[in-house]
Parts: structure tokens; sequence; C-alpha cells
């Protein structure tokens, strides 16, 4: 398209300088000379294959058709942005959005809204053959002030590129010498399939897409030359043709090309093309290396983006600037923002300290106690870590047990068994061992229908068992656990640790650690004056290239009114990455029973009831995992699923539903004026806790604001995006925006307010924790086509009652 407008545009176009999206469109800023025409344009062949003596390269002929599709209504814009028109012109928009991506994405990689280059800022190494790029996210949005550019820094994993033999060595602890056992060569395939490769041997750089890796090694592998007759193997072919004798014979070769006609190649001739995004999972070390690298504090991370701004030079794009008239300030907004009191949070009266209202979003337990201390009369202990001499969970169990009963709970100090050490590789075994002799031990001193409380477990010292561990006990046994980390629980006085977890228990055994003041006062508009169910739902999608695995929706719901601390938990299953929840209602004819109601909202809302003792006679729903692409359509659907619920229980029931959107996947970020000054910002240089913006950058017409809750620990805080889809209980900006702060400070596993309000965030644990129950069940054959039919998921099994009824997932 380039080449076009290079050949064509004074001669054919107008003088016109269009804006290509990189697909089929094409954007002017008036009408071209025709309503329709066809252009031939020529291009040399994109290999670096040298031409023949005397004679040019070879060059390929492409027809470009450009036809008039439609034109953009500007006017429509002016009077959404006027707040005079509900609907978004949402193509008028994508045009001006594209006029200002022209010039980055001709120079830069673009991956989705953002754009990495090596001009951008260092680059650094993640390890296992991934390196991390810098670059900016840009994405223009309506907003109140008109259309704003939302510009940000942002860093994302690429492939290095170096051999694939180097990249094999880096990733996989595999000796070359040998031949690759099934279980190596298809890991090999699933982490190069789909990466672009070039190849140096030739004399000239040509490009392959990876399709797979050979069954045979190269050693094995022949094919036939092109008299169909004579066969010869890959070793003597790249001896003879290129006099290179290959080292590696042992490894397969990389496929390219179709099944039907396979071009192999062998992997120390190939080398990973530059400024290939890695779309897969990082391990937890890359991870940490980039958040190492990325990690700014507020004042460098404003002056990062201050740079792009000017890189961008805008004002000097003739495109921008002077073929489409687009003036882009150079300044960042400047908005009004309000921080909103922290609330003042309630613990029992037997500690020295009842009330506590927290200074910065944060607190301690210090000289107080939980207002509703759990009880444990029957537990023990596992210990997995090879490392930990062997009276280390002795101890460990005396200290959390001494640190439970201090916090408030009641805790028996004996073992229901005896704690007991097992090897990391029989992890199945002892834990189905404990579960029998619990049983039997139950029986022996006649105790009916008790279970195992509590089963505290110090992990082994090699990472992975987790969540194993998890959906046995949970799945299978029905036991509710407490996994400690070997590393924290051979520490000595090792208390804020112990503290922390003494908190996560104490909510697993059905306990309260704190509630807000002002609940049990009845004294928070719309949540305290009628019983009201307060939801979390979140859909979890498994990562690229896994696409045997299901989408899991988790939603959670709360459990005690007027407190709105409890909440329980279920998920379920459902179509690879489908984001809407299917299971919040449906309805299945049964033979025998006729219709049948069920459903994850259905099922809450009868827990509710059991709980409390009331019906909800108002719902609010807080939604995390929704993009603003999929608003209308998960709104309608969802909102529908909820009322179908609330009817299947009673004829004419109808609470009233307040649906908020949670977002914390978004570039907006928000910086004090005066970095220097502790009136604006935290120890960190963040904006203060409870810092609330509902005007300027937020929806011309809509109900939405950014809520910055949680004290910042490093980098820069990213304030949550609230948007309000529906609101049938009419609550005012003022009323939303304190409940939704004070609730931040009810999560159970900190004594600090969290960045996203607690029953989204329970929502998100929830579907993480059911994701590892069918963890590792999956191929290796990694990613299907796009041509292929979906997978049909399985269902996750089912958690054991006892346990659903606690907050296990925390």
């Amino acid at each position: 398209m380039r080449q076009l407008i290079e050949l064509y545009g004074e001669s054919h176009l107008g003088r016109r300088r269009p804006a290509y999206d990189g697909r089929k469109s094409l954007y002017a800023a008036g009408p071209f000379p025709f309503e329709s025409k066809e252009f031939v344009v020529k291009l040399a062949e994109n290999d670096d294959r040298p031409a023949p003596s005397g004679s040019a390269r070879k060059e390929r002929q492409f027809k470009v058709a450009i036809k008039l599709a439609s034109k953009s209504d500007l006017h429509h814009l002016r009077e959404f942005l006027r707040g005079r028109q509900l609907d978004v012109p949402q193509e008028t928009i994508q045009v001006l959005d594209v006029v200002l991506r022209e010039a980055p994405s001709n120079r830069y990689t673009v991956v989705g809204r953002s754009f990495f280059g090596l001009e951008l800022g260092q680059k650094g190494d993640l390890g296992d053959g991934l390196e991390y790029w810098r670059g900016y996210y840009q994405s223009l949005r309506p907003t109140q002030m008109g259309l704003s550019l939302n510009i940000d820094v942002s860093a994302r994993a690429f492939y290095e590129s170096i051999l694939v033999t180097e990249f094999v060595a880096k990733n996989f602890n595999i000796n070359f010498s040998r031949h690759l056992s099934d279980h190596d060569r298809l890991k090999i395939k699933k982490a190069l399939r789909g990466i672009k490769i070039e190849v140096t041997h030739t004399g000239y750089t040509k490009r392959y897409k990876v399709t797979g890796v050979s069954t045979q090694t190269i050693s094995q592998l022949m094919f036939t030359l092109d008299d169909k007759k004579t066969k010869k193997s890959v070793v003597q072919y790249f001896r003879e043709r290129y006099n290179i004798g290959l080292q590696h014979v042992s490894l397969p070769a990389l496929q390219a090309g179709s099944d039907a006609s396979p071009i192999y190649l062998p992997m120390e001739l190939c080398k990973i093309v530059a400024g290939q995004r890695y779309s897969k999972r990082l391990n937890e070390k890359q991870v940490t290396n980039l958040l190492r690298a990325t990690c700014q504090r507020p004042q460098q991370r404003e002056g990062s983006i201050k740079e792009m701004v000017m890189r961008n030079n805008f004002s000097g794009n003739v495109l921008v600037n002077e073929e489409f008239g687009i003036k882009v300030k150079d300044e960042l907004a400047v908005l009004d923002a309000r921080v909103l009191p922290s609330p003042v949070i309630r613990y029992h009266d037997t500690g020295r300290e009842q009330r506590e209202q927290p200074r910065m979003g944060q607190w301690n337990m210090m000289n107080k106690k939980m207002i509703n201390g759990g009880r444990v009369d029957f537990w023990t202990c596992v210990n997995f870590s090879a490392r930990a001499h062997r009276d280390l969970p002795y101890h460990f169990c005396e200290q959390l047990i001494d640190m439970c009963s201090s916090k408030g709970m009641v805790f028996n100090p004996e073992p229901l068994v005896p704690i007991r050490t097992a090897q990391s590789g029989q992890i199945e075994r002892a834990l189905m061992d404990i579960h029998k002799q619990c049983v039997e031990k139950f029986k022996q001193i006649g105790v009916a229908n008790k279970q195992l409380q509590l089963l505290i477990i110090i992990l082994p010292d090699i990472k992975g068992s987790y969540g194993k561990i998890k959906r046995i006990c949970e799945t299978e046994l029905g036991i509710v656990s407490q996994c400690c980390q070997p590393r924290q629980a051979s520490k000595p006085n090792n208390n804020q640790y112990l503290e922390n977890v003494s908190l996560k228990i104490n909510v697993k055994v059905g306990g309260r650690n704190s509630v807000l003041h002002d609940a049990i006062q009845r004294n928070i508009p719309l949540l305290t004056d009628r019983p009201t169910i307060v939801f979390g739902a979140d859909v979890t999608h498994p990562q690229p290239g896994e696409d045997s695995s299901p989408s899991i929706a988790a939603v959670v719901a709360s459990m005690d009114w007027p407190e709105v601390t409890r909440y329980r938990g279920i998920f379920s299953s459902q179509t690879h990455r489908d984001e809407i929840i299917q299971d919040l209602y449906k309805s299945v004819q049964d033979p025998q029973r006729g219709l049948v109601h069920q459903g994850m909202i259905r099922e809450l809302l009868i827990a509710f009831r059991r709980s409390t003792g009331h019906k909800p006679h108002r719902i609010i729903f807080y939604r995390d995992g929704v993009s603003e692409g999929q608003f209308s359509q998960v709104l309608l659907y969802e909102i529908d699923a909820i009322r179908k619920a609330c009817l299947s229980l009673e004829e004419g029931y109808l609470p009233p539903i307040t649906f908020v959107v949670v977002q914390k996947r978004h570039h907006t970020r928000l910086f004090p004026m005066n970095h220097n000054s502790r009136d604006q910002t935290d120890r960190s240089g963040n904006i203060l806790p409870g810092t609330v913006v509902d005007s300027k950058i937020c929806h011309p017409t809509e109900f939405d604001f950014y809520l910055n809750s949680h004290a910042g620990i490093q980098g820069t805080s990213r304030p949550t995006h609230y948007h309000v889809l529906y609101d049938e209980n009419r609550f005012t900006a003022d009323a939303l925006q304190m409940l939704t702060n004070n609730l931040c400070y009810t999560y159970a596993r900190c004594t600090r307010s969290v960045s996203i309000v607690p029953p989204a965030y329970y929502a998100h644990l929830a579907a993480f924790r059911a994701r590892y129950y069918i963890e590792g069940e999956t191929s290796d054959s990694g990613s299907t086509s796009g041509s292929e039919s979906r997978v049909e998921f399985r269902p996750l099994p089912l958690i054991k009652d006892n346990v659903k009824d606690v907050m296990f997932y925390c």
C-alpha cells in the first residue's frame, strides 16, 4: 500500500495522503477522483537472494482494488462528545485512530494497540531464549474532554534472535548427543510451532514459518529428489550441496510447509527472526525479570510517557496535522480528583484495640483480635520439604497455633493424628493416608459426622505441586488446607508471616477477621438498610496455544448481611475463550421431575437466604474481565440470567440490580501534580489511597469512575476503572464510590486496602483455583488451527460440600 501511494498519489489519488489500517481499509480526508479503481503494484521478492548476473531482481505483481465503502460522519461524533447522542460513533473514532497510528505502524513492531522497537529503549534478557522490548501503548478514546489520546509506556516479551539449537538448549535440559524421547520432541514442537525462522546456509536469507518437527531424527530423514526416483538422506544432501557437516543429527528437523509437502530444515542452520512477540505464559523467573526491568516510580514513568509523546511529534506529522487537521497537545491532561476517607474497621471487643481507621491504606493486627475467631478442633500437618530439619513441622505448627489463638481463634493445640513428614514424590499417597487415618481416628474416639477441619501443609522445596495438592484436598478428600512455603516456615520468629497465615486460616474455617463499623451501625447507603447480596464474577481464559483447555467462570457472593465480608464461591468450565458466563442460570427438562432450575446465581441466592435468614432485596454485581467491546453482549445476557434465576425462586421476585464492570487491564495512569508533596503522595510516590476521578477522562455519557483504593508498594499504581452498565438501585456517584472504596478495606488475606473490590478479587482467585483442578490434563500437541472445530470442554470436578461452605480459595 505504501508503494501504491508513492506511485499513484499525485496522478490518481487526487494528491490525497490516505491512512491504511494494515488490513482492508484505506481512509482519506477527502474524496478520491473515482469511486472504484484497480491498480497494479510490483514488488521485489522479499528474500535476499542475489539477482542473476546482468538481470533485475525478480518481481511479484499485485492487483489492488480501491472502492468507496462509506463516509464517516463527523457531525455524529461532535454530537456524541457534547452528550447529545448516546450511540458511540465507533467507526469515525476508528478512522482517526488509524490516522494517528499510521506513522508508528510503519516504523515499529505492532502488538495490539502497542508499538515496540529497539530505538524506544534498551532491550533486556528474560531468560530461556526470551528478551523484553520497550515501547508504548496508544489509543484514541472519547472522553468528557472530547477526544483524548491515551498513551502509556509498555514492555513485552519477544523471542531472542538466536539459533534454534540455542533456543532449545536454553529452554529444555536436553542432551543433544542422544535421541530425544517422544515427550521431549512434543515439548520442542509445542515451543517452536508458529515461530518464523530464517536460513542463511544458502548464501541469502530465506524465511519460513515452523509448522512442526519431524518424527525422525536428522540422521534418519530421507527425501525424494526431483527425478521422483532417487532417495537421499538430509545429512548427505547438506554435505554435498552446501559442504556442511551437520553436528546435531540426533535432533529432529524443523518442518515448514504442509504435511503433504513438508520442507525439513536442520535446527542448527535456522535462526529465529527478530521482533516476534512471545504470546504464551511466562514462567515465574521471566515474570520477575520483566517486572524488575520495567518497574518505574511515578515521576520516572510520567517522564517516560512525555518522552514518547515528544518522540511521536504529532505536530510535525504531515498526515496527522496537515492532511487530516488533527491537533494533539503535548501536555498531560490536568484533572480534578478527590480523596475518599478510609473507613473505620471493627475488631473484637476483647482486644486492646477494637477499632482502626487506617492511614495510607494499611494497618496491622497489633493489640487486635478477629471480630469472629474460628474454631479448629481437628487438624494435623504434613511436611513435604526435604531440607527442613526433623522438628520443623512441630515448631512451626506450635508458633502458628499460638498466633491464631492470640488473634482470637479457638485452636486445639493437639493434632487429630500425628504430624508427619512425607516425600515430595508421594504427595497423593500421603494425603490419602492422612484422610484414611483421620476417618479411623474419628471412629476410634466415637465422634460421628465430623471431618478434619484443617490440614497444614509445608510444601515441597521444588515448586509445581501446589495445584495438585489443592485438587486432591478439595475435590477428592473434602479437606480444607493451608499451604506454607518451606522457606518461610523455617524462619524463626517470623511473626508477620504467621499473622498473615492466621488471617487466611480463620476465613477458611468459617471465621471473620474484621468488619466495617458503618456496616454494623447500618450506616452504608443502599447496602445496610435492606438485605443486600454482593456478587463478584470473573472469567479466566487459557493461555494462547492451549486450545484444548476450557475457559473458567467463577462467581462469589456475600453470605453475611449487613457485614458483607464472608463470600461463598463456585465456578464452572465453559467453551474455550467464551467471555459470557454460561452457567449463571439454566433450566433442564428432567423426565421425572419436569423443568429443573439450576445455575450459579440461583445456588448462591439460596445459600444467602439459608445463611442470613433473608432473601436479598437488592443485588450489587461486580463483574471483572470484560473488555469494552463486549459490554452490551455481556450486559444483555447476564442481566437476563440473573433475573431468570430470581424468578425461578419465587414468582414476581425481581430485586433491583446494579451491574458494575471492573477493569484493571487498562493504560490510564494518574500522577500527582507535585511529586514532592506529602499531601498528594504516599511513601512510594504514588497518589493517595482513596483517590477517585469521575470527570474529564471518563465517558462522555455513561456512569464510570477511576478509583485508586490502595497504597503503592513499588512502581506506579494502576487505578481500577469501574463502569456502571446498569443501575436499578439508583446509586449516586458518591454512594457507589464510597461503598466500593470501603469494601476494598475488607479483603481477608491482609491488613491493607486492595486495588480491586474484594468480591471481584475473590472471583479471580476462585477461577484460578479451578484452573489447578484441570491443569496437566491438556494435550502436549499445542494449539489447533483456527479452521478446526472447537474442543469440547470438560466439566470441572465437584468441590466437596464442607469445602464449598468456607472461603477455601483465600
